[in-house]
């Protein structure tokens, strides 16, 4: 069944581009890592700095946990989020990811990404 985004039909000129990147993408809750890929995928968005997607096989899942928080974007679906948690403490929604993302970013199934205020996110570009 099509699942089209209704924020493109009401906003012709947006982009959302989603690229597969081959940057060194590693991620650190503190000291921790909770994330390294070399398979990322790059978001570039109409206004906004682009964001690494992270495939979820390259998380480390015993650090994250669900929480209740859930948020819409017109473009790519509803968001999920997860909290980071580590010897060092608790980061509340550190991590988002579509689970079932409008066919237009369905790409970004079974990836997340981390808000860079929350965590370090060291990315190394290839070459």
């Amino acid at each position: 069944m099509p699942n089209p985004a209704p924020g493109f039909a009401k906003h012709p000129g947006y982009v959302v581009d989603i690229d597969t990147d081959a940057a060194h993408v590693r991620v650190y809750a503190g000291d921790t890592l909770i994330a390294d890929t070399r398979n990322s995928l790059k978001v570039s968005e109409t206004n906004l700095q682009p964001v690494w997607y992270v495939p979820w096989a390259d998380v480390v899942h015993d650090a994250l946990t669900r929480t209740q928080t859930s948020t819409y974007c017109p473009f790519k679906g509803h968001a999920s989020y997860w909290r980071v948690e580590t010897d060092a403490g608790t980061i509340d929604d550190a991590v988002w990811g579509y689970e079932a993302p409008f066919d237009e970013c369905a790409p970004l199934q079974n990836h997340v990404a981390f808000y860079p205020n929350k965590v370090t996110i060291d990315v190394q570009q290839a070459g």
